[in-house]
């Protein structure tokens, strides 16, 4: 009985460590017996550090690891396995390697995601998934490499050497030199510049009053201009109306009109002219006259006579205040000595 306690114990402990065993190489394979993994291709021009099982991180958080690396001839082809199915990751997309902490470390590998946010849809692990709008099981992304300290250092060294060529520091002793020369040419201008300035300021004190001077003239030629413009304005609107088609239509017709209307008047006043010069057409007006005046005087009798009446009437009145005035005349005249002179003396 303890012998087969003892074998079932060796069993037991033999099939665990050959569990474990292919479990522990499962793991550093990268092998998952999970279905729910699904990956994402990134292309590196440089990817320092970065090997398999390298982390991935997506706003800082673990979502998976590398699954294989490939180096090709102008690029790192590296294989990103995601752990979280659900994860949805809204394009563009870029996979940036950088160190796990700022001391250095592990090389990591970054997703970031600046497209907008993704409304509630399928997975990245189903059939309906928009390559367009996010990224799906076996989709491309762009890899950005990290600064190294290699990079920075050929960086450096590259300046240093473009420094030495291009001789900078001798030019920047120069350019000190000059520069000291400069300030003390400036030093010497400075007091050469305080007279100018002192001529300076009497000058605009000059200038300043005749602008004052010339105040009123500039406001009179402001005025002017506006008036100007105006006019201008008024000048313009009036060549625009004339301008306009309808306008010059109209002008003509009134024109037409008028020479119409002043060729009649031509043709009437020659046939005016016409009638006024014929005797005969001037007998028969003055005939009608009489004719019209004497039917008038036969149809009404009594005021024609009371007419004549009251014209006797006046005249004689007007004729007994000559009388009384040359009476009256007479009367008051001076008187002569000499001797009334007979009519028959007179005659003589």
């Amino acid at each position: 009985m303890r012998r087969s306690v003892r074998e079932a114990l060796v069993g037991f402990s033999l099939l665990a460590a050959i569990s474990g065993g292919v479990g522990l190489w499962l793991w550093l394979k990268g092998i998952s017996l999970q279905r729910n993994l699904w990956t994402i291709q990134a292309s590196f021009a440089n990817a320092a550090g970065l090997a398999d099982r390298s982390a991935v991180l997506y706003r800082g958080v673990q979502v998976g690891n590398v699954r294989s690396v490939r180096v090709s001839g102008d690029a790192v082809e590296a294989r990103l396995e995601i752990t979280d199915p659900n994860l949805r990751l809204s394009r563009p997309v870029a996979a940036r390697i950088a160190n796990s902490s700022l001391l250095g470390g592990d090389a990591v590998v970054s997703l970031i995601s600046s497209g907008p946010p993704l409304p509630p849809g399928p997975g990245p692990r189903s059939e309906g998934c928009d390559q367009a709008r996010m990224v799906c099981d076996g989709g491309k992304v762009v890899g950005v490499a990290a600064p190294t300290l290699e990079a920075v250092t050929d960086t450096v060294q590259r300046l240093l050497s473009q420094a030495e060529r291009e001789r900078v520091v001798p030019q920047m002793a120069s350019a000190t030199r000059a520069f000291e020369r400069t300030a003390g040419e400036t030093e010497k201008l400075s007091r050469d510049g305080q007279v100018f300035v002192r001529d300076a300021q009497r000058l605009v004190r000059e200038l300043n009053a005749s602008v004052r001077k010339a105040d009123p003239i500039l406001a009179n030629l402001n005025k002017a201009s506006a008036e100007a413009a105006e006019a201008t304005r008024h000048a313009r609107s009036v060549a625009a109306r004339i301008d306009n088609p309808q306008t010059t239509q109209d002008l003509q017709a009134t024109l037409a009109n008028a020479r119409k209307l002043t060729d009649r008047w031509h043709a009437v006043g020659k046939d005016v002219s016409k009638l006024t010069g014929d005797p005969k057409f001037m007998d028969g007006v003055l005939s009608v006259s009489v004719g019209l005046g004497k039917f008038f005087d036969e149809l009404y009798p009594a005021q024609v006579d009371a007419a004549k009446d009251r014209a006797a009437r006046d005249a004689a009145r007007r004729q007994r205040w000559k009388n009384q005035r040359e009476a009256d005349a007479s009367r008051f005249a001076p008187r002569s000595n000499a001797p009334a002179v007979t009519p028959a003396v007179r005659g003589l």
